[in-house]
């Protein structure tokens, strides 16, 4: 049986049943599996790797901004969400609330933290005393409970990880840039230049944006289906939580002025995203900027010759910088071995067998286009290193293309209706406003961010008539 003819016996195509392929390649890729208790995930040793390259690329941009690591307590009183209604109102159909411990009922109940907006702001209320304090900026990466009662792994589960940055600052103005730069800055270069994912940049719809936040900002990326998933966003808080867990500052004049404040942040979810941007009927396609292994060398055959230069090559490709990983498990057919590492989305696949070596060369499979190629044995390591970056861009090109392809400017809302079967539409939020974002809704169907006509992302001085929005169907 060949390594196609097997892949297609273990996995749902795509267009036979997008949800269940997504499944079938988190249990055959030995992603991620159920938790214990309803709603949780196993994040398993591959996805984990996974997870840590996005971190460490992330955590890079982050610190880069300007913000410093901390880590807060994951029970919260509260009476600290009680403060900021609209906040807790948000969140209320997903706490888990902690009433009994050590025997015995709490005098005052504890969340498990769905965010840490609220003790974020009682400390930056300690912290910040003047105006040389400012700007306070911290992020902290950890893990958040939000009851799901629908679960779906990496998209939607009770518990998962992500970093939320919080910062406090003298002006508006200030702020605002801020939240900006991190929406930019670090997570849509994040997303596009490490996942190879294009996103759409703007701003969510009043109905749309986090509880509390005065702007909301987002990162949505089109999946192979043609459905959208949010990726990451920031908010500018304005003064709301300054005012509610008084975040003041005594100014150079010795006045004492309010903080204003932002939050942001990103999570597993885009792990989720990436399965679902870049896989296909034959399991993942991982971007090699993040890939756990970049290249496996596999030997062919059990023999002294063979595996001494499979495994020679990876060292070379080791020393040269790349993951790389020896597979000589010749106890198992080529071909199975061959549909394993395919199946979880390995960038590229070299082999090393007899009649390879006998015309000094390797044959060098690209996971994302299945091409093969003939690569001289000396030059090997030059061509692998230069295929990692050929691929990152042809993917990212290929998932643009889709986007493009996928979405349609309409002008009424039953026509963004149609189209959102599909892709997404593009309407004037003139013409859609927000009856018509109701009609959206009802249909399952939202606004996924208001954008600028040429697509950029808007500022605080853009009116909303002059905008365009994005809608479609969503994870």
């Amino acid at each position: 049986m060949t390594g196609s003819s097997q892949k297609a016996a273990v996995l749902t195509s795509q267009d036979e049943d997008f949800p269940r392929w997504y499944q079938d390649v988190l249990n055959k890729a030995e992603l991620a599996d159920n938790g214990p208790v309803r709603g949780t995930m196993v994040i398993r040793p591959y996805a984990y790797a996974l997870w840590e390259h996005m971190q460490t690329a992330v955590d890079a941009r982050i610190k880069a901004a300007g913000a410093e690591n901390v880590y807060l307590p994951l029970l919260i009183p509260q009476s600290y969400l009680e403060k900021e209604a609209e906040h807790v109102e948000g969140f209320s159909p997903e706490l888990a609330v902690v009433t009994h411990a050590g025997g015995k009922d709490l005098t005052e109940p504890a969340v498990i933290r769905p965010t840490s907006e609220t003790v974020f702001g009682e400390l930056m209320a300690k912290w910040v005393q003047s105006h040389r304090d400012l700007p306070m900026r911290l992020n902290q990466w950890a893990n958040v409970v939000r009851w799901e009662m629908r679960p779906r792994i990496f998209l939607r589960t009770s518990e998962f990880l992500w970093q939320e940055g919080h910062t406090a600052h003298a002006t508006s103005d200030e702020a605002s840039a801020f939240a900006r730069q991190i929406h930019l800055d670090v997570y849509r270069d994040f997303l596009q230049s490490m996942l190879a994912i294009p996103v759409l940049v703007g701003v969510k719809t009043d109905r749309e944006k986090f509880a509390g936040a005065v702007t909301t900002m987002t990162c949505e990326a089109m999946m192979g289906d043609g459905k959208a998933l949010q990726m990451a966003t920031s908010h500018e808080l304005g003064q709301n939580f300054a005012k509610v867990f008084n975040i003041n500052y005594t100014d150079s004049s010795g006045r004492s002025q309010k903080c204003w404040t932002t939050s942001w942040g990103s999570s597993t979810r885009m792990i989720g995203g990436l399965i679902m941007a870049h896989g296909d009927d034959h399991g993942l396609r991982i971007p090699p900027r993040v890939a756990p292994v970049q290249v496996v060398v596999i030997a062919v055959k059990d023999d002294d010759r063979t595996v001494s230069a499979a495994s020679a090559l990876t060292d070379s490709l080791v020393s040269a910088g790349v993951r790389a990983r020896l597979d000589v498990r010749t106890d198992q057919g080529f071909g199975r071995r061959a549909t394993e590492w395919e199946l979880k989305g390995v960038p590229l696949r070299v082999e090393v067998g007899p009649r390879d070596l006998e015309r000094g060369e390797y044959t060098v499979v690209r996971r994302d286009t299945r091409q093969k190629l003939a690569v001289v044995g000396d030059s090997a390591v030059t061509t692998v290193r230069d295929l990692l970056d050929v691929i990152h861009s042809e993917m990212f090109a290929a998932a643009g293309d889709r986007l493009v392809q996928r979405t349609s400017d309409v002008g009424t809302v039953a026509e963004a209706v149609d189209v959102s079967a599909t892709g997404f539409a593009r309407i004037p939020w003139k013409v859609l406003g927000e009856h018509g974002e109701r009609e959206l809704n009802a249909h399952a169907i939202t606004v996924r961010c208001l954008q600028t006509i040429d697509g950029t992302l808007p500022d605080g001085e853009t009116p909303r008539e002059e905008l365009m929005a994005i809608v479609g169907r969503s994870y």
